[in-house]
């Protein structure tokens, strides 16, 4: 049967190179994450100790056309395969992918669910939660982007709930971009994100409204240093946050500063907020809401992150890292291996282009 599936799929692709006299290729592509994640917070009220430990398998294959003058076009399917390592298969989730892209020029569209390494920016912490990110693979809805040689744009639409009665109406849209002079750049984020009722004959709940704003300037040393990386970056967040039901309106605001460091296979990552609670509402809507890390919640957050790259070339980035987090007068730490392994990293390898991890290290 398998072998009949594939024959079908040489005969369709070879029928449509020769209709539409434009090179078609058979495309794959894998990507694998493992993830332990251990938790020792110290009574910190929206966050508890627990160690979240499994691995991610997302294979995809699809067909793509490359010409000059149409542009790339790829169609994608396949899935992502979650295992919490230590509990049986019955835990797995089995989670969709498919998606269209077209990329031309700098400019790209994707539409459908597609995986977040597409996207050119890693979310901060402060939009999404380590969690989130072993959990949710995909982008659910569209990605378009555009970048040059002076930087980038990007805006993505993630619908994450339908609206049922069984699941609330959820989705966030998110606009972001950097623009780079020399050692300078400056950017931001704008976060709309939007958590509604359930479908009838479910009761009424009532609408949540999560906003963000956050403009930042940085300097980028690692070429004027003998570091490979050194960079830091200072900004401004500003919320709106709403519960239309019980008439609660919250407009957060505070600074935040990160700072990063990488020589050879050491590497430094330091975050600082202080400001109000950027998360008011987590207490009663969690992450529905909220998809960024609960330690928002605080008035003054510090996260230092120490890590040891074990490997990092184009299509393996594998780290140790020792956090530390301080919220609030309380202190808590976290270890964490990470290791990715993506296939279609491998035709970069000459080029000596690492790859990022799903926190952008």
């Amino acid at each position: 049967m398998k072998r009949t599936g594939f024959i079908l799929l040489y005969l369709l692709i070879t029928l449509i190179s020769v209709d539409a006299k434009l090179p078609v290729k058979f495309l794959y592509d894998l990507d694998f994450l493992f993830y332990f994640d251990n938790r020792e917070y110290d009574g910190y009220p929206y966050q508890r100790s627990q160690t979240l430990f499994g691995a991610r398998l997302s294979p995809e294959i699809g067909v793509g056309i490359s010409d000059s003058i149409v542009g790339d076009h790829k169609l994608m399917a396949g899935a992502s395969y979650i295992q919490p390592i230590g509990a049986d298969y019955r835990d797995a989730k089995i989670l969709p992918t498919l998606y269209y892209q077209y990329k031309k020029s700098g400019f790209s569209v994707h539409l459908g669910l597609l995986p977040f390494y597409k996207r050119i920016e890693t979310l901060p912490d402060y939009l999404m939660y380590d969690s989130i990110a072993y959990y949710h693979p995909n982008i659910q809805g569209a990605l378009f982007q555009y970048e040059s040689k002076q930087g980038f744009v990007e805006l993505m639409c993630d619908w994450r709930g339908m609206w049922s009665s069984t699941t609330r109406e959820a989705f966030r849209i998110v606009l972001n971009g950097r623009y780079e002079y020399k050692v300078l750049f400056v950017g931001g984020f704008a976060q709309m994100n939007h958590l509604a009722n359930y479908a009838p004959p479910a009761p009424h709940i009532g609408v949540c409204d999560d906003i963000l704003i956050n403009p930042y300037i940085g300097v980028n040393l690692g070429n004027v240093t003998p570091l490979d990386s050194f960079s830091i970056r200072a900004g401004y967040l500003l919320g709106i946050q709403r519960d239309r039901e019980a008439g609660l309106n919250y407009i957060p605001q505070g600074g935040n500063l990160e700072i990063f460091l990488r020589w050879r296979m050491l590497g430094l990552k330091n975050t600082t907020y202080y400001g109000e609670s950027q998360n008011p509402l987590y207490p009663t809507q969690k992450s529905l809401l909220n998809q960024s890390d609960p330690f928002y919640v605080a008035r003054f957050y510090n996260r230092t992150e120490v890590f040891v790259y074990i490997f990092n070339n184009s299509f393996v980035n594998c780290y140790l890292s020792a956090n530390f987090h301080v919220a609030d007068g309380t202190f808590s730490t976290q270890q964490q291996v990470i290791a990715q392994f993506r296939l279609d990293g491998i035709k970069n390898y000459k080029q000596k282009k690492k790859l990022k991890s799903i926190f952008g290290k």
